[in-house]
């Protein structure tokens, strides 16, 4: 679905990004693990166009859309859930939710599975966004992002800081979108066991590169959780 080749991105002087390479196949959860300042976020912005990229290629499904700004990109089936949320305080639960259709040719419904993924939705679709907890926010950004029926979802670090019951209740929707074959989800993490528990695939940064790749299912026996560590 979404293939990454000899990625390079500087910010002044220093070399973020260091010839990064990663396939993301369809129907699979590919999750990009490391510690704080490897460069995963900017990554991130280089795949959805926040950030241009230096130097390298960008090919989803076939087209190569490293030139694109990030609105083309969302059009073509690229949904994108930040850091931090980043929903719209101001507008309600529903607001925000039409504003992932903004992709779509005379918008259209806020599809009823997003509903049925997060019920808590439902029940405070006239409730402002900014009123929410920070896990129910987390469930609106993630519910915002597949209203337009994205093709590949990238998510970056969407545990952080939210309670456990609602981590697992992401942890359902991520594992069934993947499962339902027709996605490709993208998933930044610190949070070792939600990664290991939803990874087809994982891939490891340090220092802007990509150290160690493998499996999801090889995560433990390549004791990935002590790179973390170090």
């Amino acid at each position: 679905m979404l293939s990454i080749s000899n990625l390079n991105q500087y910010y002044g002087g220093s070399h973020i990004l260091r010839d990064v390479s990663i396939d993301i196949p369809k129907g699979a959860c590919t999750t990009i693990l490391g510690r704080n300042g490897v460069g995963k976020t900017t990554l991130l912005k280089c795949l959805v166009g926040l950030v241009p990229i230096r130097g390298g290629s960008l090919t989803f499904d076939g087209k190569p859309i490293a030139s694109l700004p990030p609105y083309e990109r969302a059009r073509l089936g690229i949904g994108y859930v930040p850091q931090g949320r980043e929903i719209f305080p101001r507008l309600t639960v529903e607001e925000n939710l039409q504003m992932g259709l903004a992709t779509k040719s005379g918008g259209g419904k806020v599809p009823a599975r997003i509903y049925e993924m997060f019920p808590v939705l439902k029940d405070m679709l006239h409730r402002r966004g900014g009123d929410l907890s920070g896990g129910q926010q987390q469930q609106l950004a993630i519910g915002r992002a597949l209203a337009g029926g994205p093709r590949l979802l990238i998510l970056d670090e969407p545990t952080e800081g939210i309670q456990p019951s609602i981590i697992k209740d992401i942890g359902r929707v991520i594992s069934s979108l993947a499962k339902g074959g027709d996605m490709a989800i993208l998933l930044v993490e610190q949070y070792y066991d939600f990664a290991r528990e939803l990874a087809d695939q994982y891939v490891v940064m340090s220092r802007g590169e990509v150290v160690k790749s493998g499996p999801g299912s090889e995560m433990e026996s390549e004791n990935i959780r002590a790179m973390l560590a170090i």
